[in-house]
């Protein structure tokens, strides 16, 4: 299966952005060289190998393009001694930044993939909340960390689903491919976005009641 050049672009600015959430993560936990790359890469490549395991399509990604392995061993190697110069708060907000960003580029990458693979609707946007979230959960368990999309309460699985659902809606009525793609990770990334900015929570399952 060969990736069109968009869906190429859109795959290596998923890796780029998620490697980099993984390498703030692991540089917070004062990690040494060899556990910033095991916590990049799973970040960056986690959510795109269970994608390709569930659809059966073989090579996995990051084996059939090596050079994405280089481009996370580069920013391994490039990264740190720039976020030890970097004040807190900065790394911080790039830590949400780019964590927001990859999950809206992996969901949509995911979505078009599994799409183009002939599944049904409900299994496109699933695969595409799975391929956007699971490496974010992989990197907070290698930190020792409870994964935030299962224990914060801030929307972050739901705007993957949200931005899916654009992207597939905008496919089904015949937009430009290049449309649908930015309109759906638009969407996933900015809806995380202003969830943290507005501090937007969803409640808990069953409600809690007063009394």
């Amino acid at each position: 299966m060969t990736l069109d050049p968009l869906l190429a672009v859109i795959e290596v600015s998923a890796i780029f952005v998620s490697a980099i959430s993984g390498l703030i993560e692991a540089f917070r936990k004062r990690m040494d060289a060899v556990g910033v790359f095991a916590v990049a890469f799973v970040t960056a490549f986690g959510g795109g190998t269970l994608r390709d395991l569930l659809i059966d399509r073989r090579p996995l990604f990051w084996v059939q393009h090596q050079g994405y392995v280089w481009l996370v061993l580069a920013l391994t190697l490039i990264a740190p001694p720039l976020l030890r110069a970097t004040r807190h708060h900065v790394v911080d907000r790039l830590l949400q930044v780019t964590d927001a960003l990859g999950l809206g580029l992996f969901a949509i990458s995911g979505a078009s993939l599994t799409l183009a693979a002939g599944m049904p609707v409900i299994i496109v946007t699933l695969m595409g909340v799975v391929t956007g979230v699971f490496g974010g959960v992989m990197r907070d368990v290698l930190c020792n960390e409870v994964p935030a999309v299962f224990q914060d309460h801030q929307p972050y699985a739901l705007c993957a689903f949200c931005g899916c659902w654009v992207f597939v809606g905008l496919n089904g009525i015949g937009a430009e491919s290049w449309l649908a793609f930015l309109a759906g990770a638009g969407t996933a990334s900015g809806l995380r976005l202003a969830a943290l900015a507005g501090g937007w929570r969803v409640p808990p399952w069953p409600p809690d009641r007063e009394g």
